[in-house]
């Protein structure tokens, strides 16, 4: 059966002429060409190893044919089973096939060819180049001429010059595990980096996407990049910051230009983000590149005075990671940051601006711990509001209930005030995300994903009241967090990821309210039944959880 369905997707390749030579790569359509490919690589990740011996002979009658559209089609045939067969089946195929890939980028007549050649390298690259493969697809005698390759073509047409912005990502992310000190692309990074700031640059930049895949690209080529290459990763902060000043001094911009300009905002407050990650998470680079935190904080804060969903969604992002970088300094910022902190959580029409907001606030609790105190009224404010409204994506929802943990954990006994507010609603959700009998599976991955937001909520606030004078405050919210447990065990369709918040709920109230909540504990169906499938779990870490709680129970009930 592969065979026949495989012979007639290679066909439909080959006679689909209804792509003309001069077709403009923009307005790539859904053509029957595309369509088999499509449906060739989903045979290749069924049949697996299978799938090659079907579509080799096709490949090479037709890579060097003189019709350009044999040799389109012969080359989107090999990219598309490269997902599926084994690393062993393919490897041979493909170290005879680099060399001459890379040839047809760079010497191919036709620009439709060049362009499938970029992305069936890029595939390459993907799926078998990376620290898990036994036999390294790049060694020290191709990589020069790849790059060199790459680089070459980021100069040429639009469309091209995207498919290998594309590969090059897919090269730089295969090195990702080669070591902290040094990458096999190390020698090259200037001049990647280089290349990549140029093709942003290019006045036909905005074509084929082309600058959105030079952006992704350089933060790929960041974030894989070694020690020895963070002295270059530096000097990029001040080049991109000053991008970012650039278009927010643009005056009179039709709402074109205006588009564009929002479009590159996000997309330079993306860099910046994976540049803070980078050099704020290592202690040599991290002093040095904190003296850029002022200057990057006002240029972030001016992008929100911009009208753009996606700016605002990557500037908060950039902050987030500021914030890890910065630590309880990032306090200075709080006065003049908070009024688009709570825009970001009141923005419902942009859900996914107020999700990441949401993220961002529980960062700021870590960084700052009690000094987030003057803030948290207007915060569990707008958090209880998001949770009440019907206009809110539900997606949202989740976080918001383990930003309830987060706060109480940065504030310990003065979240006190918010219990009569927050606790009530944490128990209403419990109760409807209890049972999910006969529902598809989105939702109960919903649902999954609303239990722990629930009990992350939970823990959290009996972290923070671990050892103050108030943990009798919490007494009367123990039966219903036991009860919810209890209920979860029950209904057997928890994941791996609910089931650990779930050993560690429990371990909480027991290690925070102690022979308080003895008596309860032993009526629990959650502390025997539960515990005893989480110690015997074929997961490490619930495994080792589940030792934890079973300390802290033993304390509180001493059975």
């Amino acid at each position: 059966m592969a065979m026949e369905v495989t012979q007639i997707l290679l066909n439909a390749q080959a006679v689909d002429g209804n792509q003309e030579e001069d077709q403009d790569q923009d307005e790539v359509a859904w053509n029957v060409a595309m369509a088999g490919g499509t449906c060739l690589g989903l045979v290749a990740r069924t049949v697996g190893d299978d799938v090659v011996p079907l579509v080799m002979p096709f490949i090479e009658e037709n890579i060097t044919k003189p019709d350009w559209r044999q040799r389109e089609a012969a080359t989107y045939a090999f990219g598309s089973i490269l997902e599926g067969p084994s690393p062993d089946k393919l490897m041979p195929l493909v170290n005879v096939a680099l060399n001459f890939m890379l040839n047809a980028l760079m010497k191919d007549p036709n620009n439709h060819v060049k362009d499938t050649t970029g992305w069936t390298l890029g595939r390459i690259f993907e799926f078998l180049h990376g620290s898990t493969l036994e036999t390294p697809i790049i060694t020290q005698a191709n990589c020069q001429q790849i790059i060199t390759v790459l680089l070459q073509s980021m100069k040429d047409v639009p469309n091209v010059a995207e498919k290998a912005c594309g590969a090059l990502y897919f090269l730089a992310q295969g090195f990702e595990d080669a070591g902290p000190s040094s990458s096999p692309l190390a020698p090259f990074f200037q001049d990647i980096i280089q290349a990549l700031l140029d093709a942003t640059h290019r006045e036909d930049a905005g074509e084929s996407r082309l600058r959105t895949a030079a952006y992704e690209a350089l933060n790929e080529v960041v974030r894989c990049s070694t020690d020895d290459t963070a002295p270059m990763v530096m000097q990029l902060v001040p080049l991109i910051m000053m991008e970012l000043h650039q278009t927010l001094e643009a005056q009179k911009l039709s709402s074109d230009e205006r588009e564009k300009q929002n479009e590159l905002q996000g997309l330079l407050c993306g860099c910046l983000q994976v540049i803070i990650q980078k050099l704020g998470s290592s202690e040599p680079t991290k002093y040095v590149f904190l003296q850029y935190a002022d200057q990057m904080m006002g240029l972030f804060l001016r992008v929100f005075a911009c009208k753009s969903a996606t700016a605002h969604e990557e500037a908060m992002l950039a902050i987030g990671a500021l914030v890890y970088s910065t630590g309880a300094d990032f306090a200075k910022y709080m006065t003049e940051f908070y009024k688009y902190l709570e825009m970001g959580l009141q923005n419902f029409e942009d859900y996914q601006v107020c999700a990441i907001t949401v993220g961002v606030v529980g960062d700021i609790c870590r960084a700052l711990e009690d000094k987030i105190l003057p803030f948290c009224d207007g915060i569990m404010t707008q958090l209880l509001k998001d949770l009440s409204s019907n206009q809110l994506h539900r997606s949202v929802k989740p976080p918001i209930f383990s930003c309830f943990g987060d706060l109480a954990l940065a504030i310990g006994e003065n979240f006190e005030k918010y219990l009569m507010y927050a606790m009530p609603m944490l128990q209403s959700a419990a109760e409807l995300s209890a049972h999910t009998s006969g529902v598809d599976d989105d939702m109960i991955e919903y649902t999954n994903t609303l239990r722990n937001g629930i009990m992350e909520a939970y823990s959290g606030i009996l972290q923070g009241f671990k050892g103050s004078a108030k943990t009798h405050l919490l007494m009367p919210y123990a039966p219903h967090v036991l009860q919810f447990l209890d209920s979860l065990y029950i209904e057997k369709d928890m994941d791996d990821f609910v089931i650990k918040t779930a050993i560690g709920l429990l371990g909480d109230l027991a290690d925070t309210l102690g022979s308080a909540v003895g008596s309860l504990i032993q009526q629990s169906v959650s502390a025997r039944d539960f515990l005893n499938e989480c110690l015997t779990s074929d997961d490490p870490s619930i495994k080792e959880a589940a030792e934890w709680v079973k300390i802290a129970i033993s304390r509180a009930t001493n059975f």
